[in-house]
């Protein structure tokens, strides 16, 4: 496997400003149905820019992320077509896409273009309408209606699966792959010696813990905790509910709480040049948070273990570039709408004790009231998988942690550090350092 040396950024950039939309359903309320992608990207920008005391004036360029545009927005350059939405006519910026890494590689083309010193305040945001697709949905040639939408049914979305994969390289499979769930998880039994049983704990565990966190967020799309779930339901516990048919398994290990919640949704933040802070957002009311860093990879996902492959090696690029070790870490987010990536990531990058982890997750430490919290906003499978604006999401909540700004569910002590591991699209993988500036 290529390995490649990061270099150090040429001046320190920092997030200034975050905005995010609540995740849901939009065409399942009145109040949401016919939301456009323009208004659901532009409500995350402008506020954006209110959490940094900035207008659009003060920004020299945009980044706009989707996952799939033209299947789920009609558009073909986004970018453009949404501008005057939130006060962009004329400003230049680009269009990219990664599945569900966009917003984790938004962070690193906005941070890129500061650090270079081509731009001082940079706007980079994402949008997915994740659960929804212009009407009429049949067919991408068909005229589509400006602003009304059709849900997008499971089965029709994992048609769209093996676009991810490169089918060509992989015949020599037989039969190349559509979607991998288990991968990780019968990886994680068989070289740390636990059991399937246990395994079967620590997944439950994740979603519960997932759960937990959400049930605090107002943003997130899932809120019941599992104890109320499980009651409705007959049972006495919430562990006894998870273990059921209510929650089916979906191969050998992975059951259906542990998968994604695809649904809307749309996130931004502005990154300034940390020099610059005080003569562009001379009214920021909270500290800055410095991206020390980014670590990325990417493995096509026909290649063995391809998640933790590629995940080492973007741990290892920011660890070596930023000289910050893995007990600097107060908060670890991971995407995981493979919940495994939840467990895997954390121990590759350290924050949990390699063959540990899975312990620590079964004790409830990872919630957000523990001493190792992960996913603070309940992750992929309560806050919910808007593709592209997931990352972006984790950005938000990441540095309004950081901020200490999370009310009920803020994490316990100071915290000063974070990761954001990011993954998607058959598979680009991200490691984000971020740290507050006091």
């Amino acid at each position: 496997m290529n390995q490649t040396k990061v270099n150090p950024y040429h001046r320190s950039v920092s997030i200034i400003g975050v905005g995010c939309t609540p995740f849901m359903y939009t065409v399942n309320n009145p109040e949401t149905d016919g939301l456009t992608e323009g208004e659901m990207f532009g409500y995350a920008a402008l506020k954006a820019m209110e959490d940094a005391g900035i207008t659009a004036k003060d920004v020299d360029f945009y980044f706009h992320g989707c996952a799939n545009p033209l299947a789920g927005t009609g558009y073909l350059t986004p970018n453009s077509q949404i501008a005057n939405w939130f006060g962009m006519k004329g400003k230049a910026s680009i269009h990219h896409s990664e599945a569900c890494c966009t917003g984790y590689l938004a962070i690193e083309q906005a941070v890129n273009a500061v650090a270079s010193g081509k731009y001082n305040c940079v706007l980079t945001g994402c949008v997915e309408f994740g659960d929804s697709a212009p009407y009429p949905n049949d067919a991408v040639d068909t005229p589509k209606h400006p602003y009304k939408r059709d849900r997008i049914t499971m089965e029709k979305f994992l048609k769209t699966t093996p676009w991810l994969y490169d089918r060509a390289y992989g015949r020599s499979l037989m039969a190349p792959i559509e979607l991998i769930y288990d991968d990780a998880a019968e990886y994680y039994v068989r070289t740390n010696g636990i059991t399937p049983e246990q395994m079967d704990d620590t997944l439950n565990m994740m979603a519960y813990n997932n759960r937990r966190n959400a049930s605090k967020c107002d943003l997130a799309l899932i809120r019941t905790p599992f104890e109320e779930e499980a009651k409705e339901k007959g049972f006495d516990n919430f562990m006894d509910y998870l273990r059921s048919p209510y929650n089916p398994r979906m191969g050998d290990f992975l059951r259906a709480q542990c998968i994604e919640n695809k649904c809307d949704g749309a996130a931004a933040c502005i990154v300034c040049a940390t020099e610059m802070i005080p003569q562009i957002a001379k009214n920021l009311k909270h500290k800055p948070i410095e991206v020390l860093g980014i670590g990325c990879s990417c493995m096509e996902a026909s290649n063995p273990h391809f998640e933790i492959r590629a995940t080492e090696e973007a741990c290892r690029q920011v660890y070596e570039v930023t000289g910050v070790k893995p007990e600097e870490l107060d908060l670890f987010y991971a995407n995981d709408f493979i919940i495994t990536s939840h467990l895997i990531a954390a121990e590759i990058a350290g924050y949990l004790p390699k063959g540990e982890g899975w312990k620590y997750i079964c004790e409830g430490r990872t919630a957000y009231d523990g001493d190792k919290p992960i996913n603070t906003n309940g992750g992929r499978t309560s806050f919910g998988h808007a593709h592209a604006a997931s990352g972006m999401a984790d950005v938000y909540e990441c540095c309004m942690q950081l901020r200490g700004e999370c009310g009920e569910r803020q994490v316990k002590g100071d915290p000063k550090t974070a990761m954001l591991r990011g993954y998607g699209g058959a598979q680009n993988v991200a490691a984000v350092l971020l740290r507050t500036i006091d």
